[in-house]
């Protein structure tokens, strides 16, 4: 790491003759954070090996799969982009898709998304999926729920319980996580529709993460069937959508909470540069795109702020990209060692990035679980291990295991 020293609470770095705001610097095209009264970030850009591990192949031949859902019987659900669900059972891959699953727009970074069992699925068999639909010109995020068969054969029942209020153009920037919370309610990241040129009402589309009106750019908060949650932190409000629950976000597609402390981390993809790890709270704005450490894709600058009071920090910033995608809070017992830290998985990256964090939930470091392919997705399984989707036209499903002393 080059030289430096601090300067008027920010860090100059020597040579490069950079300035950015306090606490704040880079290095090589590495974003770095110095250290400061509590504990410091680590290297936001590339991060050392994770030793005592290994993957394992479970199946293989999906056609790029985006998410996992594990049934109480222990198969596994999977969908896959282009518009089919799978079923994985004793670690074979049924020949057959899910009949039932309605079609989609699979254009770009649309298609067929995130899948999640209601907390009461032995009781009512609810799956709830999200999808993009529509074409090119005019698509939207939907979230659709089903009743799956005892078999897993098919899902019945299916409609649509809720899609984002504004359509728009383009193939990007869907989202979209879903995450259910101990009152039964649900979060649901909604992405700002897309990158530059791409417009809504005269205005670039990515200005409606700060518009409060849109569901674009936004994490929203909903009941089981759909409708915005009551106590939602805008409620009331004739000036914001009932529905948001934190907003000025780009991209989220990871969205996990802790157990223990009931902390709920997302990441999110910036531009050229500039992925997020942040922790989220209701009614908060994470400043996209007024503050960003992105730059746009031709390099010009998108902003010159990084933080405003009153917007959420966040906690890592990686530059370059991993462009992170699944997220988990390790709580298994077969790597006691990571319980309590958070799993990334990374599409540039092509890895499992661990974010290491202490006890106050502060990140203290990071670890690469190199897997060589884009990692779409990435949870952790009833039995404890960990498994990861590999975002590829012969898409694997792999299990990460300790290995042995």
């Amino acid at each position: 790491m080059g030289r430096g020293l601090r300067w008027g609470g920010a860090f100059l770095l020597l040579g490069d003759m950079k300035i950015f705001p306090p606490g704040v610097f880079v290095v090589m095209g590495a974003l770095l954070l110095p250290a400061l009264p509590a504990q410091p970030i680590k290297t936001t850009a590339g991060a050392p090996r994770a030793e005592g591990w290994r993957s394992v192949e479970v199946t293989a031949g999906l056609d790029r799969p985006w998410a996992m859902a594990w049934l109480p019987d222990g198969a596994i659900l999977i969908t896959e982009k282009r518009g089919t669900m799978r079923v994985v059972r004793e670690g074979k891959l049924v020949a057959v898709p899910v009949a039932g699953v309605p079609a989609v727009y699979s254009g770009g970074q649309g298609g067929l998304m995130d899948v999640a069992l209601h907390p009461k699925f032995s009781e009512n068999r609810f799956v709830y999926f999200t999808l993009a639909t529509g074409a090119k010109a005019e698509n939207r995020t939907e979230l659709a729920r089903g009743v799956l068969n005892a078999d897993a054969t098919a899902l019945t029942e299916v409609r649509t319980i809720f899609q984002v209020s504004q359509a728009k153009e383009g193939a990007q920037h869907f989202g979209s996580r879903i995450l259910w919370l101990p009152d039964g309610t649900l979060l649901l990241a909604i992405g700002d529709g897309g990158n530059p040129p791409a417009k809504l009402d005269g205005e670039l589309i990515r200005k409606q993460a700060q518009n409060l009106r849109s569901h674009l750019g936004k994490v929203l908060r909903l009941r089981d069937d759909g409708t915005p949650a009551p106590d939602n932190p805008f409620a009331g409000r004739d000036d914001c959508d009932p529905a948001v629950w934190s907003y000025g976000h780009r991209n989220i597609q990871g969205l996990a909470r802790d157990p223990a402390t009931g902390a709920i981390w997302a990441t999110e993809h910036g531009a050229r540069g500039g992925d997020e790890l942040n922790r989220l709270a209701p009614g908060a704005n994470h400043g996209w795109p007024l503050v960003t450490y992105s730059r746009e894709y031709t390099y010009f600058s998108i902003t010159d702020e990084r933080s405003r009071p009153g917007m959420a920090d966040p906690k890592v910033v990686w530059t370059p990209c991993i462009a992170p995608s699944g997220l988990l809070v390790y709580i298994g017992d077969k790597f006691p060692g990571w319980r309590g830290d958070l799993f990334a998985g990374g599409l540039m990256s092509k890895e499992v990035r661990r974010i290491d964090l202490d006890a106050e939930g502060r990140v203290v470091g990071q670890q690469s679980l190199a897997i060589g392919q884009r990692v779409r997705d990435v949870r952790q399984g009833p039995d404890g291990f960990l498994y990861v989707l590999t975002d590829e036209p012969a898409g694997r499903l792999l299990r990460i295991e300790p290995t042995a002393n």
